[in-house]
């Protein structure tokens, strides 16, 4: 694209020479991406490992697991010399890190291996329950390896045959068990299921890096043309305007990409929730939130580079109103009180009877990104959202009792792709993500002129301000939603009756076996005429909750199946929730207008369970 435009000015004014510029760098950041992403790889596989020892020292020969364990912890001393050797050489040129990536692919790949062999070596052994671990153990670790390896195609695919390969083969040839091939053809679909997953993540990821280095590339062209002629200047705003329809570009490819990952994403969490009420093993249980964990971290990831897009690219719009601050932080007591229940924190809110005059969109994703992070670095205690009249202002406050920041990372939490080094090991959910979630809440804060500052102790904990301008209470009374009820996490629906309108038969299904799972009644469609004859029919019987996807199938949307719904049902009330893949908003003014809550894809259980208990304890 810059190419083009030097050309076109060249062709008309025939200004000076531009210099060259220096090759793109989107190869190089791809290999510094897979460094920075070695320490969760290896805490990961430090995990596994000793679970596989836990479990099958008892049952195995013990050289069996000694030899297995010591190839496995010999590659991963080797990955980590790797690691060391990066981080105090992170100056080094281009052509010695690619050929660091050589070793670096060959070190993965012989940790593949070894894993493939080892469901060859322990299958088999001791319980059911010891071989549904195993799978867990061997499919999380490929199901992890989709952030790592995503933007390297080749190696990923070479990487997940070397593990699943052998694992499917090992249970086809399983004659002892009637099911084997069926359960080897389960494996196979999951192993399609992770390649295609990563495929997307892969092209999104890839196209960002690309794309800003583009965007870079052209940004020094732009700025060596502005000195040349005035014809130079009119081919550099063409130029500008063909980078701004690239950005919007990408923008458009992320939610794409970010709505086809988020279905299967979605599923895989309802089945996972699934496994968890058929087993009572604590280890099944504990695979189980590791997968969730797993699936969160994707989602917040692709949360994250649309999010930093769409900001980039001027898709983000300012407008401020009156907003009540007990309507926002119910909202985010509903969000996160599950989270920090799940941790032991104390989650609590002070001063939400003030009026904020604000963007609601914005400053509920800037609270959200900062209690979200408050909870995931503090392990014991708890956070306080707050907020109180300052100089004319209202100054809002997240504080938490966590880690802290060194001083030395302060300065720079604010910068893209920084995440801070703490003084001592973090935990698996406290290392997910990019490092731009605080580049995200920098932005949106300066959008709507709002100072951000932060201050914190390591050890202590860290506490992030903002002020927004006082607002006016609006006139028209606003439903809220009682601050203090605490939402029942262990959820009984013995006797509901729930209807689900969902067209993925993946994700209908998962949310059927789930909701039995807690107790309810469900009946399930996948269109809108489905719901549409049955509520026709002399025996339907009112649903007590409606649980819609937004997009179904002949270009119609949920919102048809909650008006035929409560048409057939006029004298009463139903309650709906709307789920939906897209995270670009718009769906704000609907819900209000058709009186349901939203939630975005991929829907935890906790936070579907907590949706589901809200809307059936106040309406």
């Amino acid at each position: 694209m810059a190419a083009d435009a030097a050309d076109a000015a060249a062709a008309l004014a025939a200004p000076p020479a531009v210099p060259a510029l220096p090759r793109p760098r989107g190869e190089i950041d791809h290999i510094r991406a897979l460094y920075v992403q070695t320490p969760a790889t290896l805490t990961g596989n430090a995990i596994g490992m000793a679970l596989m020892g836990l479990i099958f020292w008892p049952l195995a020969p013990p050289v069996q697991v000694m030899g297995w364990l010591g190839a496995v912890a010999l590659l991963w001393l080797l990955r980590l010399a790797h690691y060391i050797r990066f981080r105090r050489r992170r100056g080094a040129d281009a052509d010695t890190l690619r050929r660091w990536r050589g070793s670096w692919k060959a070190l993965v790949l012989g940790q593949g291996l070894m894993w493939g062999i080892a469901v060859w070596l322990f299958w088999g052994l001791g319980t059911p329950y010891h071989t549904v671990s195993l799978l867990l153990i061997v499919y999380s670790y490929c199901l992890g390896s989709v952030q790592l390896l995503a933007t390297q195609r080749g190696i990923f695919l070479v990487f997940i045959s070397l593990v699943l390969v052998p694992t499917i083969v090992r249970i086809a040839s399983d004659t002892s068990h009637a099911w084997h091939l069926q359960l080897a053809v389960i494996l196979a679909l999951l192993f399609v299921i992770t390649v295609v997953m990563a495929r997307t993540f892969g092209d999104a990821l890839g196209q960002a890096i690309s794309l800003k280095a583009r965007t870079d590339e052209l940004a020094g062209r732009l700025r060596t043309e502005m000195t040349v002629t005035e014809e130079a200047r009119r081919v550099a705003e063409e130029a500008r305007r063909s980078a701004e329809a690239a950005n919007r570009a990408k923008t458009q490819f992320f939610a794409a990409a970010s709505h086809d990952l988020r279905q299967p994403l979605h599923a895989m969490g309802l089945f996972a929730e699934a496994l968890r009420q058929r087993s009572h093993d604590p280890e099944v249980a504990s695979l189980v939130n590791s997968i969730n964990e797993s699936v969160d971290a994707l989602e917040g990831l692709f949360g994250e580079l649309l999010d930093i897009t769409r900001i980039d690219t001027g898709g983000v719009d300012v407008n401020p109103a009156p907003l009540r601050l007990r309507e926002l932080f119910a909202r985010l007591r509903l969000h996160f009180e599950p989270v920090a229940f799940e941790k032991g924190l104390a989650l609590s809110f002070r001063g939400d009877a003030h009026v904020a005059h604000a963007d609601p969109v914005l400053l509920e994703r800037v609270l959200r990104n900062l209690v979200s992070n408050a909870i995931r670095y503090t392990d014991d205690g708890g956070v306080l959202v707050s907020c109180r009249p300052r100089q004319g202002k209202l100054l809002l406050q997240v504080w938490d009792t966590g880690i802290g920041i060194s001083d030395a990372s302060l300065a720079r939490i604010w910068d893209e792709f920084f995440q801070v080094q703490s003084q001592r090991p973090l935990e698996p959910h406290q290392r997910k993500g990019l490092g731009l979630g605080l580049a995200i809440v920098k932005r949106l804060a300066a959008l709507m002129g709002a100072p951000i500052t932060a201050r914190s102790r390591v050890g202590h904990g860290t506490v992030f301000s903002i002020e927004v301008p006082v607002g006016k209470a609006p006139r028209t009374a606003i439903e809220t939603v009682p601050g203090g009820t605490k939402l029942p996490l262990g959820l009984t629906l013995e006797g509901r009756l729930i209807l689900v309108v969902e067209d993925e038969m993946a994700v209908r299904e998962g949310l059927v076996v789930v909701l039995q799972a807690w107790g309810a009644r469900v009946l399930s469609f996948d269109t809108v005429e489905a719901v549409e004859a049955w509520a026709a029919g002399s025996g339907a019987e009112a649903p007590d909750l409606l649980l819609v996807d937004y997009r179904l199938p002949q270009g119609r949307t949920g919102i048809e199946a909650l008006k035929a719904l409560r048409a057939r049902w006029a004298g009463r009330r139903l309650p709906a929730i709307v789920i939906t893949g897209s995270s670009l908003g718009g769906h704000e003014d609907e819900a209000v207008t058709h009186d349901y809550h939203l939630l975005i894809k991929p829907v935890l259980p906790n936070k579907l369970r907590a949706m589901i208990a809200f809307k059936l304890g106040v309406r």
